[in-house]
């Protein structure tokens, strides 16, 4: 196909008569591989205990210093600490056996878990008799917790292609989003009614026992060795690295679509306003369209059956993010039309129903093509890059996965509060399909990227 050709629909997809179509999720990575499944469902209970352990840490930080900034400061306090362990976990999971790793970090996270809860516990002791403990440990945990969590998360995805064969990992990359929903969905609601119920020491430990699960499905994967010449743990590794996305113009056109998408077009730091000034309504309203967002992300999972014949995924991701940037686009203009019409009360009783409505329709549409994305250039980045490259590469998407959401926030808070509250999400959405379309028109190869031949 000439490069300056646009694909039809047909082109999306391979032969109907290739394979049996399917709706709905497709399970087959759970029965070809045991050890995926063991991993997966592993991931997915543990995850859970990961979320109560998330939110516990929030309201007990805040529960110590009655301070917002304290309890946003456990994840920035976490963020460049993130950043590094995603370029040298990278490393580690392409010059050590990936099982080993993955035990390692594994073994750190659940460490770092028992110390919240021997904190938690000095905490409740101490308050007995009036005092409270610092709120210094709880940062230090949650850091040493979130530099494994992403090492770990770094290890996992580059041992999935050595587990799958290669024409399931787009469908084992749908079944993530799944496991990903699940693990956002209950594990908050869990959370919320265990620190209520039981209080906050018995929360970690029931994390700590869900995360044996995560530990039995890791420790039952096969030895996982990086394929290629031997290696070592240098910086000169990590260069190495760095230097092949030179060479890698479609993994390097999905980083940079990822990295406007999640700059121009996050609107989650504007919600509390929207709920206190625009559609009215307040901590409900964030609450709903928060849960919009997730419920249009799980539906795409749960309906991923017919990813396993698209097999142009350049054009399906750039499609894709358009139709991201469309909703939130259409999110500031709710909000803009809110404002214009004199807000809404702080009750839910008071929204707007009609704008709350057409915001979460409009946010689960985003979460919903978000996963189409996500889906495709996952697949795209196990299924072209090396092996002896996967883990390094894996960082960098670590990176740009952490580093995008920050600097959308920062982008939001600026505009927000200069400008208005509806102009970030209209403008940052209107300039996400703007940009995708350049890169989309700047990036040939990516444009024509055909899972039939993957190419980096």
């Amino acid at each position: 196909m000439p490069d300056s050709a646009q694909p039809s629909p047909v082109d999306l997809v391979d032969d109907p008569t290739a394979g049996k179509r399917r709706r709905f999720v497709d399970f087959a990575p759970l029965k070809a591989s045991p050890a995926f499944a063991r991993l997966w469902v592993g991931g997915v209970i543990s995850g859970v205990g990961a979320q109560l352990t998330v939110l516990a840490v929030g309201l007990q930080v805040y529960e110590i210093t009655r301070s917002t900034l304290a309890v946003g400061l456990v994840g920035g306090i976490a963020l460049i600490p993130m950043i590094i362990a995603g370029l040298w976990g990278g490393v580690l999971a392409d010059v050590f056996d990936r099982r080993r790793v993955l035990i390692t970090s594994a073994t750190v996270t659940w460490v770092a878990t028992a110390g919240l809860l021997a904190l938690s516990a000095a905490d409740v002791a101490v308050r007995a008799s009036g005092g409270r403990v610092e709120v210094w440990p709880f940062y230090v945990l949650t850091t040493i917790i979130t530099v494994a969590g992403t090492v770990s998360g770094t290890a996992h995805m580059a041992v999935t292609p050595r587990i799958l064969p290669p024409e399931l990992v787009s469908r084992a990359a749908a079944l993530s989003g799944i496991g990903v929903g699940v693990q956002l969905t209950v594990g908050p609601a869990l959370g919320g009614v265990l620190v209520a119920t039981v209080g906050f020491p018995i929360t970690f430990g029931i994390d700590l026992v869900l995360f044996a699960f995560g530990f039995l499905g890791i420790f039952m994967l096969p030895r996982i060795a990086p394929e290629g010449d031997p290696r070592r743990a240098s910086l000169s590794t990590l260069v190495d690295g760095l230097a092949f996305l030179k060479r890698a113009p479609n993994i390097r056109a999905g980083f940079v679509i990822d990295l406007i998408a999640m700059t121009f077009g996050r609107p989650y730091a504007l919600l509390p306003a929207v709920g206190a000034l625009a559609i009215g309504g307040g901590a409900v309203t964030v609450g709903i369209l928060t849960a919009a967002f997730a419920v249009g992300t799980f539906t795409t999972s749960l309906l991923s059956g017919p990813v396993a014949h698209v097999h142009r995924y350049g054009v399906a991701i750039g499609r894709a993010v358009m139709v991201y940037g469309a909703c939130i686009a259409g999110f500031g203009a709710v909000v803009a039309v809110s404002l214009l019409q004199g807000g809404g009360g702080a009750s839910i009783g008071e929204a707007n129903p009609l704008a709350l409505a057409a915001a979460a329709l409009l946010l689960a549409g985003a979460g919903a093509s978000d996963e189409v994305s996500a889906i495709f250039r996952s697949t795209m980045l196990m299924t072209a890059v090396p092996d002896e490259m996967l883990g390094r590469m894996q960082g960098v998407f670590v990176v740009v996965v952490a580093g995008g959401p920050r600097l959308g926030d920062l982008w939001v808070g600026i505009l927000a509060t200069s400008i208005a509250l509806w102009f970030p999400p209209l403008a940052g959405g209107l300039l996400v399909v703007a940009l995708v379309a350049v890169v989309m028109r700047l990036q040939p190869s990516f444009r024509g990227y055909d899972a039939t031949d993957p190419r980096p």
